[in-house]
């Protein structure tokens, strides 16, 4: 199966609700070693004690804990994300981290780096890309994920894709052409308008196409914060990687973590 960027299900007062699990690798990746690498725990076989909604919700909230960090860009430590996140289930930790680590950094474009040899964490925007840093309006979910898939479509069609298959491709993934979706908003907006206009991505008319269709190219943006030979590595770690699900938090959820902090 592919890695999937599925969304929370909207309530009827159109706030998100926590999803059905998404689709993710089961390790993320990262330049040198990662925190699920480094981490001082390893995993442990309390995942088989745990029901899987029990473990989704756990997983949930510690996205849900990160992201905030993410947003107010502050560390965070083994000990904090124990005592907050998990209180009287810390024996999980091990596999509740390194699930979270996943989701945070294949959903939303954001990677949680171990400093040195320390139980502190930070998290940095994956691939080096800071359209979420642009956008800064601190509202909504970050939504680099989405563009590492897209700039990893284009690299794996010859450096062009047609308009036409990227969506085929995020259709598999729930994301869908003129659907609002609930971490991405309207997805179609943000390729042809908002990530044009911020230079990540280039969208063009196929020369002497009638009827005129479309492509996508990566844009100049894209160029300057990270690299073709970046995306390489990044694809051959994750395909690698058998792939598992996860479930994640919503907009409303995080802002509630953060306005509490």
């Amino acid at each position: 199966p592919e890695a999937g960027l599925r969304g929370p299900p909207r309530r009827t007062d159109g706030a998100p609700q926590i999803p059905a699990p998404v689709i993710c690798p089961a390790r993320p990746w990262a330049g040198g070693q990662t925190a699920q690498e480094e981490g001082p725990f390893s995993s442990c076989s309390a995942e088989e004690a745990l029901t899987q909604e029990a473990l989704n919700k756990m997983v949930a909230n510690m996205v849900k804990f990160l992201l905030c960090k993410y947003r107010a860009k502050e560390p965070t430590t083994d000990a904090e994300l124990m005592n907050t996140v998990l209180g009287d289930n810390q024996k999980y930790y091990p596999v509740v981290f390194r699930q979270a680590v996943e989701c945070v950094l294949l959903v939303f474009g954001v990677d949680v780096r171990q400093v040195d040899t320390a139980p502190i964490y930070i998290m940095v925007p994956s691939l080096g890309l800071t359209c979420d840093t642009i956008q800064g309006s601190g509202q909504g979910l970050p939504k680099a994920g989405l563009l590492v898939v897209v700039l990893s479509l284009i690299l794996q069609n010859r450096d062009r894709s047609p308009e036409e298959e990227i969506w085929r491709a995020l259709s598999k993934m729930g994301v869908c052409v003129l659907r609002e979706h609930p971490i991405f908003g309207e997805p179609r907006e943000l390729l042809t308008q908002v990530w044009v206009r911020e230079g990540y991505l280039e969208y063009r008319q196929v020369p002497d196409s009638d009827p005129a269709r479309f492509e996508f190219l990566w844009g100049p943006r894209a160029f300057a914060e990270t690299s073709k030979e970046k995306f390489t590595e990044y694809l051959l770690r994750v395909n690698r990687r058998a792939f598992r699900s996860f479930p994640l938090p919503s907009a409303e959820a995080v802002r509630e973590e953060e306005e509490g902090s």
